[in-house]
């Protein structure tokens, strides 16, 4: 399984385009929230999205539509062994992804403060910024091999720019590609 970030930032970011995620396991592609600038590639076989109540998701339905992409939904998806499946997160978060093929486990929750305890012993989760320190504490408890904040708030970018890393993980980069 392949995943690439397509996007690393908050919607109102004026340096990164907004988070977004590629997987592709064999010729299955499935793309993850995103949007202007980091929307999936029209190949995609689904594009699934946290939340449909999202300021963003009138203008992703509409690049769907004029690309012939499926349309944006917040949904489960299943071909051969990649399973894909939209899961709560806690606090006020919407859902996150729990993307599975073979024995490999990858996490999909950009907008959550900590973790979800279905992110456990995950080989890569891709996580956001804001609660930085309740989502570090909650990686080393539950097992998670490699973590990803791939939503950046201005404080990462300032820690970035700093030449300071996040306490445990690694920043996510627009076009950075991870294999499971």
């Amino acid at each position: 399984m392949r995943l690439m970030l397509l996007g690393v930032g908050t919607a109102g970011s004026a340096r990164f385009a907004p988070a977004g995620l590629l997987v592709e396991y064999g010729r299955t592609h499935v793309g993850f929230d995103g949007g202007p600038g980091s929307e999936p590639p029209e190949t995609v076989q689904a594009w699934l999205v946290r939340r449909r109540d999202d300021a963003v998701y009138p203008e992703l339905c509409r690049i769907a539509g004029d690309s012939g992409m499926p349309h944006p939904a917040v949904a489960s998806f299943r071909h051969g062994a990649l399973h894909v499946e939209p899961l709560p997160l806690p606090g006020d978060a919407p859902v996150g992804y729990r993307i599975a093929a073979g024995h490999h486990t990858a996490v999909w929750a950009p907008e959550c403060r900590g973790l979800p305890l279905w992110a456990e012993d995950a080989d890569l989760v891709f996580a956001g910024t804001p609660g930085m320190r309740q989502t570090v504490e909650a990686a080393r408890r539950l097992a998670v091999r490699r973590l990803v904040f791939a939503r950046l708030d201005e404080e990462a970018c300032a820690a970035m720019d700093a030449g300071r890393g996040p306490p445990f993980g690694e920043w996510g980069v627009e076009g950075g590609r991870y294999r499971m």
